[in-house]
């Protein structure tokens, strides 16, 4: 039997009372377990007598063992029947007398409820994009680099250029000279091929430690091709102005999708800075960990350990700081949580099968695999995961539609 007790926000108390027949039956079902696993000499193993091996392993720790066993065993089952929705708990009282049954009392951390704010009066302070005759033109001088090419010349090397080089030790390799470390440019710039110039090496603190023999091998400029008709053929264009046309509508699809972006974020952030809920701490430190996994990723891929990381912060005084910037970005990313979920529950977006079938199929490709290996990958949670998070997203557009 179970009952709640006392319910404060998030908080609940609940009381959960265990039959005296199922915590004997639960305690023999223990005893056999651990009697077909300890070893007791003068017996072979599973055939010791119950009496024994209770003697053995001594009843008060047994029945420690017991409690937890029941909890484990009936919590799930109070937890549905009184329809709450734990995200953490913690038992504060238990009793178990012998002959009687079991008694505790857990503390429950429940999902939150959530009230959204009057979402449809929102105004987005997000401008509509536009694509000027500037940005066409800076969008086909970027084409023209793309498809520029590297020809030798017959001169000194000059900003810009890509300079073939051999080291002292026969390797060789380009340089571009408009990405080069200013002392290996300075070293480069104004020399021709055939020259061998000595270029300072630096240690970490750019101090010059040597200097290598360096041969230039061939001096490269790019050539970018002439903006005209025939360079917009090659493009697939059937014309210059065509192909003006087409870089324009690519902008403007472009704007078009980073400004429906920016409105759903605008709108995310200010439904999660309005939404009314009691937050359980537990949520927020789920999350909390969760950052410091992905910052421990991406720390390890510089060759950074995280508790190195960690240990620098607070010589310098800034773990503090860190600490709560790391708490203040979890609580906002479990606010914008629980508002798409809360919307979602609100909207009910509906999804076709041909419809979530597509979407799959547009994810599998994402990862380079086929939709067979992709449900086989996610398995049923990752893609009833997938699904929530797909709804979640269709609401928030059919909400924006509605602004």
């Amino acid at each position: 039997m179970a009952e709640i007790l006392e319910r404060s926000s998030y908080l609940v108390k609940v009381r959960v009372e265990v039959p005296a027949e199922k915590v004997e039956a639960s305690y023999q079902a223990m005893l056999k377990d651990l009697a077909k696993r300890v070893r007791i000499p003068g017996f072979r193993p599973g055939k010791a007598p119950l009496k024994v091996v209770e003697a053995r392993l001594g009843r008060e720790e047994l029945l420690k063992d017991l409690k937890e066993r029941l909890v484990e065993e009936t919590y799930p089952e109070a937890v549905r029947e009184l329809g709450l929705l734990p995200v953490a708990a913690r038992v504060v009282e238990e009793e178990l007398k012998e002959g009687e049954g079991f008694r505790y009392v857990a503390e429950v951390e429940n999902y939150p409820e959530v009230r959204l704010p009057d979402w449809r009066s929102f105004s987005l302070e997000v401008s509509p994009p536009e694509v000027t005759e500037e940005m066409v033109d800076k969008a086909l001088e970027e084409l023209r680099h793309r498809y520029a090419e590297l020809v030798p010349v017959d001169r000194e090397a000059r900003e810009g250029d890509h300079v073939f080089v051999r080291t002292e030790e026969g390797v060789e390799f380009p340089i571009d000279l408009s990405k080069a470390l200013p002392h290996v440019r300075e070293a480069l710039l104004g020399k021709r091929a055939g020259e061998v110039v000595m270029v300072p090496v630096l240690n970490k603190e750019g101090e010059k430690v040597r200097e290598a023999r360096t041969e230039i091998l061939e001096v490269k400029t790019l050539e970018l091709p002439e903006l005209d008709e025939e360079f917009a053929k090659t493009l697939e264009a059937e014309s210059l102005e065509d192909l003006r046309t087409k870089v324009r509508q690519r902008l403007e699809a472009q704007a078009q999708r980073a400004y429906q972006e920016a409105r759903e974020r605008a709108f995310l952030e200010k439904l999660a800075e309005g939404l009314e809920a009691e937050i359980p701490p537990s949520m927020v430190e789920a999350e909390e960990r969760h950052l410091l996994e992905h910052l421990a990723e991406d720390l390890y891929r510089q060759g950074v350990t995280l508790e190195a990381y960690l240990k620098a912060l607070e010589e310098k005084g800034e773990l503090p700081k860190f600490k709560e910037e790391l708490r203040q970005e979890a609580l906002k990313r479990v606010r914008r949580s629980l508002a798409k979920e809360k919307l979602a529950e609100e909207l009910k977006p509906e999804v076709t099968e041909e419809e979530w079938q597509a979407y799959l199929q547009a994810v599998a490709r994402s990862y380079g695999m086929s939709l067979a290996e992709l449900k086989r990958e996610f398995g049923e949670r990752g893609l009833a995961r997938l699904r929530a998070a797909y709804v979640q997203d269709k609401a928030l557009r059919q909400a924006l539609a509605q602004i």
